[in-house]
């Protein structure tokens, strides 16, 4: 078991056996907006219900296998911090492991489904130094789902991760997603949360050697009692190392309720440091919530940039009143506003089917049908 600092000043424990975490309360910080008698039992001790979750894995210049959780290659960067995690990883029966080729361009999807009560599943996705991939992550079904996905980029590779949460209603999914670069590496992981009842996905990023660039990319949209939370940690241990957040959502409906949490620790021997994180959040009703907190420390002054911003608001009359003006109908401009919003994220993931859920999504929630009205989504 090991621990390191954490941005609260709170050590953050490391540690494969479940026994060594403790059962969160909620007044923990890392557990405080958390609805725990909503989690179907996954924070609880012991082992995971045998419910039942397939894994199915497709794609080209990729190498897919079911190995042991014994492997020296499980577990050997992502060591679970949480319970939750602890016993995915303790309660996998076999690992899934996705590898990009050395020198290969690949592409993966990787379907989730999940039926029965629990589930735990430890995932490791491999880019091998001088590849390049673009893997998607498809959760779909029902049932609770404790996950790992353990990522690690190469060498002067780079990878595409966009995780789509389209759960069915009754789904309650948490997930520890952990990704580390090599020596100019680039990342961009994206997370796209818009189904499920309780959704939390803990996305965090290291760097073991100088040049790594990390962009994490996060769109999710709750409605009507639905849980959305994100909790990102980016870690600055290593020189030259560059980092972007950027995080938008829409809550609408009584009882939707959406959590970010943006944590940045850039370490004193960190030099050479880019940073910044921003996260967005429109209310669309009133009765919904929206809770935002960055974090940034810095234990050095020798840093190219850093910085955070935060907002929760409303829509925008300005924009309303643009486009009614124009004769585009009430119910119309909000679809096209709350279109507008989600845009530059869709653009940065850059992958046209992800985007295409998403704009029908908004349109389905917002009650309004664009097909055959001349609106196409812009995938370029």
């Amino acid at each position: 078991m090991t621990t390191t600092p954490a941005t609260d000043h709170a050590p953050r424990i490391s540690a494969r056996s479940v026994l060594d975490h403790c059962v969160p309360t909620g007044r923990e910080e890392e557990w405080r907006f958390a609805p725990l008698d909503r989690l179907a039992g996954l924070h609880a001790s012991g082992e995971l219900l045998p419910g039942t979750i397939d894994i199915l894995v497709s794609g080209d210049g990729v190498d897919s296998q079911e190995v042991p959780p014994s492997d020296p290659r499980v577990a050997s960067t992502l060591v679970p911090s949480d319970i939750v995690s602890a016993r995915a990883l303790a309660s996998a029966r076999q690992a899934h492991l996705v590898r990009i080729p050395r020198e290969t361009v690949g592409s993966a999807r990787i379907e989730i489904v999940g039926r029965g009560e629990q589930a735990g599943c430890h995932l490791v996705i491999e880019v091998a130094p001088f590849s390049s991939a673009t893997v998607i992550l498809d959760h779909s079904g029902s049932g609770a789902l404790a996950e790992n996905v353990e990522i690690r980029v190469g060498d002067s590779a780079s990878l595409t991760l966009v995780s789509v949460q389209g759960w069915d209603r009754d789904a309650v999914h948490v997930g520890r997603h952990d990704a580390v670069l090599g020596r100019d590496a680039r990342l961009v992981m994206g997370h796209v949360t818009l189904g499920g009842d309780v959704v939390r996905i803990s996305p965090t990023v290291s760097y073991a050697q100088p040049g790594g660039d990390a962009e994490l990319l996060g769109l999710f949209f709750a409605e009507s009692g639905q849980f959305q939370e994100h909790r990102v940690f980016v870690d600055h241990a290593i020189p030259n190392c560059r980092s972007s957040v950027l995080y938008k959502g829409a809550v609408q409906g009584s009882g939707a309720h959406t959590v970010w949490i943006g944590d940045v620790l850039v370490r004193s021997g960190a030099t050479g440091i880019d940073t910044y994180e921003v996260n967005r959040n429109l209310l669309l009703t009133d009765g919904a919530r929206a809770d935002s907190v960055p974090n940034l420390e810095l234990e050095t002054g020798e840093i190219v940039g850093a910085g955070h911003a935060s907002a929760i608001g409303r829509f925008d009359d300005e924009q309303l009143f643009y486009l009614r003006a124009r004769g585009i109908p009430e119910d119309l401009a909000r679809v096209l506003v709350v279109r507008g919003f989600f845009a530059d994220v869709l653009m940065r993931l850059g992958v046209p089917d992800v985007a295409s859920t998403v704009m029908a999504t908004v349109d389905s929630r917002l009650g309004v049908d664009l097909s055959g009205s001349g609106i196409e989504e812009d995938d370029d």
